[in-house]
C-alpha cells in the first residue's frame, strides 16, 4: 500500500516544490496550507507521516504539532519539522512539541527523500493497522413527508436484528424526530459533535455522544430544538463525523433528510449506498428526477442509489411499478406499505416496527430491503478482500 505523506506549509511554492519532491518517488501527496486544516486532514486523511512547516499565520507548527499529539486519532502519526530556521533551541521546541526529526530549508531532495524513508521505516512495525471500514448508507427524501426517517430507523432496526452492530444517525438539526420514535426523547448529540472543529471528531468523541436504544441497536441524534435548527456548522465537520462513524459502526445508516442541499452534496459522495425515499405522485416523482439526476452527476461511494417507493395510495388507486419506473429512469428496488395503525403503536411502545411488529407486511418489506443493503455490503466487502 502506498504511504500517505501530509505537508503542511502556508508557502504555496514549498507545498508544490515538496510534493513533487515526494510523488516522484512513490508517496502519495495531501497538502494543506495552514494550521487548522491540517489538524482537518489530519483526522480526515490519515497520513503515515506528516511533514510541518513551522512558520505559519493562523497557528505555528509547534502548536500544530502538540494537537496532534494530544489527539488520540493522530497522536501516532509520525512528524518532520520543516523550516528555514536553524537555531538549536527551535530544534529543540519541536521535539518537545513532539516532533519525530527536523529539517531545515532548502533540503536537498536525496536529503528529504532518505530522512522520509527512515521515519516509515522506524514507524511502521509499530504502526496499528487500521481498523477495518464499516460501510455507510445514506437515507434521503425526494420530498418533505415522505417517510424518511421511517426508513432510516426501521432498516437500521432490522440490520440489528440480523445481529449486524449499526448506527443510526441523525443530520436534521432542529427536525430530528428520530429519537422521539425511538422513545429516547430529546437528544442534541450531533449538534454538540458538529459544534465541534473537524480536526477534534474522532470515534472516541462520536461514542461519547451515542445512546442506545433497548434492543441494542445505537444512535446519534438531532433535536427538534428550533435553535439548534439554526445551527452554523462546518461542512468539514460534517464530513468528519461521517468518516469517524464509518470506523465504529458496522453498518453506519445516515438519515439526511430531504432533498439535494449541500449537506448531501458534500456527504453523499461519502455513502457507499444512497436510498432515495419517493412517493408515486407527479409531484413527487418530478422532483425525484432532479435528485436522481444530481446524485448520478456527482457520483457516490459506489455510484449505487435505491429507489424505495412509499406507497400510501389504496390498492385500486396504485400506480404500477413500471410507470414509476418509466417516469423515473431508474429500476425500483422496494415498494414499502403503509400501516398507519402499526405506525402509531410503534411510537406509542418507542420501538420500531421491524421489532414490534415484524411479521407486519410493512417490516417485512422493510426487512427484505435491508437484507439486499446488507447483501451489497457483503459483495463490496469481498470484492475489496480479494484486490
Amino acid at each position: 500500500m502506498t504511504d500517505k505523506i501530509l505537508i503542511v506549509d502556508d508557502d504555496i511554492d514549498s507545498l508544490k516544490l515538496i510534493g513533487l519532491m515526494l510523488q516522484r518517488q512513490g508517496y502519495e501527496v495531501v497538502a494543506a496550507n495552514a494550521g487548522n486544516q491540517a489538524l482537518m486532514k489530519a483526522v480526515s486523511e490519515r497520513p503515515n507521516l506528516i511533514i510541518l512547516d513551522i512558520m505559519m499565520p493562523d497557528m505555528d507548527g509547534y502548536e500544530v504539532c502538540r494537537r496532534l499529539r494530544a489527539n488520540a486519532d493522530t497522536s501516532a502519526i509520525p512528524i518532520i519539522m520543516f523550516t528555514a530556521k536553524t537555531l538549536v533551541d527551535d530544534k529543540v521546541a519541536g521535539f518537545e512539541a513532539g516532533a519525530d526529526d527536523y529539517l531545515t530549508k532548502p533540503t536537498h531532495p536525496q536529503e528529504l527523500a532518505a530522512r522520509v524513508k527512515a521515519i516509515l521505516m522506524q514507524n511502521a512495525p509499530q504502526r496499528a493497522p487500521e481498523p477495518p471500514k464499516g460501510s455507510t448508507i445514506g437515507v434521503l427524501g425526494a420530498k418533505g413527508g415522505v417517510g424518511t426517517t421511517t426508513i432510516a430507523l426501521n432498516v437500521t432496526a432490522a440490520l440489528t436484528l440480523n445481529g449486524e452492530r449499526p448506527i443510526v444517525a441523525d443530520f436534521r438539526l432542529g427536525s430530528g424526530s428520530l429519537g422521539l420514535f425511538m422513545g429516547i426523547g430529546a437528544s442534541q448529540g450531533m449538534a454538540t459533535i458538529l459544534g465541534k472543529a473537524a480536526g477534534s471528531i474522532g470515534a472516541p468523541l462520536l461514542e461519547s455522544e451515542l445512546v442506545t436504544h433497548q434492543s441494542g441497536m445505537r444512535a446519534l441524534l438531532s433535536s427538534i430544538s428550533p435553535r439548534e435548527g439554526q445551527m452554523n456548522y462546518s461542512l468539514d465537520s460534517a464530513l468528519a463525523v461521517v468518516r469517524g462513524l464509518r470506523m465504529i459502526g458496522r453498518p453506519v445508516v445516515f438519515d439526511l433528510g430531504n432533498g439535494f442541499n449541500p449537506l448531501v452534496s458534500r456527504l453523499h459522495r461519502e455513502m457507499d449506498q444512497m436510498v432515495l425515499v419517493v412517493e408515486p405522485n407527479p409531484v413527487a416523482l418530478a422532483m425525484a428526477r432532479e435528485v436522481l439526476q444530481e446524485l448520478e452527476a456527482e457520483g457516490g461511494g459506489s455510484g449505487l442509489v435505491h429507489v424505495v417507493v412509499i406507497n400510501r395510495a389504496q390498492p385500486t388507486m396504485q400506480t404500477p411499478w413500471h410507470e414509476i419506473e418509466h417516469s423515473l429512469g431508474h429500476e425500483i428496488r422496494a415498494i414499502i406499505s403503509v400501516a398507519h395503525d402499526l405506525a402509531f403503536q410503534s411510537i406509542r411502545a418507542g420501538v420500531p416496527m421491524v421489532i414490534y411488529q415484524p411479521n407486519a407486511v410493512v417490516s417485512s418489506q422493510i426487512i427484505k430491503l435491508s437484507e439486499d443493503l446488507n447483501e451489497r455490503i457483503r459483495m463490496m466487502a469481498d470484492r475489496e478482500s480479494s484486490s
